[in-house]
């Protein structure tokens, strides 16, 4: 039996315990934020004098209206597929997992009959469209994008962390990747969007009116990896030949969901780039709705579901990175920027604004 004085100790420490979670769970963490005029100070700096510009082989927008899904095959990201129905763990290790083993094998094999389905009856339409523009960053951090004759067509607003990080430490913003019109060089830049969503409501409902909501749901589950192969696919064809920045790239599957390769291509609402406007002007520049069918609900969500739009990025210094949070000032300076009311902008700004 405990001793008075354990008992005293051991009901001591859970107190303590006690008191520390509560404290723990209502903490307030102050975080501190740099000035918007600091952090652009502070901007990752590229030597643009010294830097060589790659001009892109193909200038202008593309489009393609039926894309083989046999070539897209190869590209997809099953990992992504398991978690979507809450299988955790990494394709193909998956199937070596004690707990989730078995169901994850059961639940691809399935999906393999599926996905036959789909390339034999070519029961999905899957479309894109891109385009590669002359393009400069302003000290604003907005990135101009010019047709053919130099004139101004859209611009691409960008956002920069301000959360304060040690001295020397660079504040970003995906303009950083852009040569400034300071520079007086010439730079380029991309934009996209592809789909596999055409064709997917009308299948599913097929297995829906069967009571086949397994089935149904996999065929939206399917759709989804094949828009994100093909974004895979669609980026490799223009690093390698329609801007050709890197054409001796010989990158296996792995290596390409890894992000291995030269240049990004971040997408509006993601870490980088969380504000989800943007792309209005994506859609403006490429006419994404006339020439393929793709359309912004009032959330700015894309319909079909199964797409993909972002930006390219050619730069050997561009990378991903998380925008985190964002002060007062530069909501303000955003809103200024993109002509909308403060109220507007903090709406849909929210979730990045620091408290």
């Amino acid at each position: 039996m405990l001793g008075d004085r354990t008992k005293e100790y051991v009901s001591d420490l859970k107190n303590d315990y006690s008191d520390f979670r509560e404290k723990f769970l209502n903490r307030q963490i102050d975080k501190d934020y740099v000035s918007i005029q600091d952090a652009r100070r502070d901007k990752f700096k590229i030597d643009w004098e010294n830097e060589e510009i790659f001009t892109p082989n193909n200038l202008g927008i593309q489009v393609f209206q039926d894309q083989d899904l046999n070539e897209l095959v190869p590209f997809i990201d099953w990992s992504p597929f398991f978690r979507s129905w809450d299988l955790h763990g990494k394709y193909p290790n998956i199937f070596d997992d004690e707990v989730v083993g078995a169901q994850a094998k059961e639940l691809f094999k399935d999906a393999q009959v599926i996905l036959k389905k789909i390339l034999d009856g070519k029961l999905l339409t899957a479309k894109a469209i891109f385009g590669i523009f002359k393009a400069n960053s302003t000290e604003s951090d907005d990135i101009l994008i010019f047709d053919e004759n130099d004139k101004e067509q859209v611009k691409f607003l960008t956002l920069r962390q301000q959360l304060q990080k040690s001295k020397g430490k660079d504040y970003i913003a995906l303009s950083d990747f852009i040569a400034p019109q300071s520079s007086g060089k010439a730079d380029y830049m991309g934009a996209f969007c592809v789909t596999t969503g055409f064709g997917t409501d009308e299948l599913s409902e097929e297995y829906e009116k069967a009571n086949d909501d397994y089935n149904a749901i996999m065929v939206k589950a399917l759709a989804d990896r094949f828009a994100e192969a093909y974004a895979e696919f669609l980026h490799k064809k223009v690093r390698t030949e329609y801007w050709g920045y890197t054409n001796q790239e010989t990158l296996s599957n792995e290596e390409l969901i890894a992000e291995k390769y030269k240049g990004i291509r971040p997408a509006p609402g993601y870490p980088a780039c969380p504000d989800h406007l943007e792309k209005h002007a994506i859609w403006d520049l490429l006419k994404v709705e006339e020439e393929i069918g793709v359309y912004l609900t009032e959330s700015l969500a894309m319909f079909p579901t199964a797409a993909v739009s972002g930006y390219y990025f050619g730069s050997p210094h561009a990378k991903y990175f998380g925008l985190g949070k964002i002060a007062e000032d530069q909501l303000k300076d955003y809103s200024k920027r993109k002509g909308i009311s403060l109220q507007e902008a903090r709406k849909w700004l929210s979730p990045n604004l620091a408290d």
